[in-house]
């Protein structure tokens, strides 16, 4: 991981789109996913990285990064040799669960 990379939250285009606003924080191809499996509980970097196929070191990183600075996920460092990171929800990220579960449920029955 790239911990010496400072990741600032994202300027959001103001417009009167609410969708556009929130797509721009939680979008994309890897952090639905991320966001999915951090409802469960805390996850490590390196469960997420083995959980996720196909994504990589770098792309998993930023992401996480990208949504620390937005508030959607904690990242917590304990000081023990070796060095242990955990990744959780926020208050603000778990109220992304509803919309989750919908999305989750949406797939279920229209693509799987």
């Amino acid at each position: 991981m790239l911990d010496n990379q400072i990741i600032e939250k994202k300027d959001i285009p103001v417009c009167d789109c609410p969708i556009t606003a929130a797509i721009g924080i939680v979008g994309g191809k890897w952090k639905p996913v991320i966001i999915w499996l951090l409802i469960t509980g805390p996850k490590r970097f390196g469960e997420l990285h083995k959980t996720i196929p196909g994504i990589a070191l770098k792309v998993l990183s930023r992401h996480l990064k990208e949504l620390e600075a937005d508030g959607i996920i904690n990242r917590k460092v304990y000081a023990v040799v070796p060095p242990k990171v955990e990744y959780t929800l926020t208050e603000k990220g778990r109220s992304l669960n509803d919309i989750m579960n919908l999305l989750a449920e949406w797939g279920r029955k229209n693509i799987l």
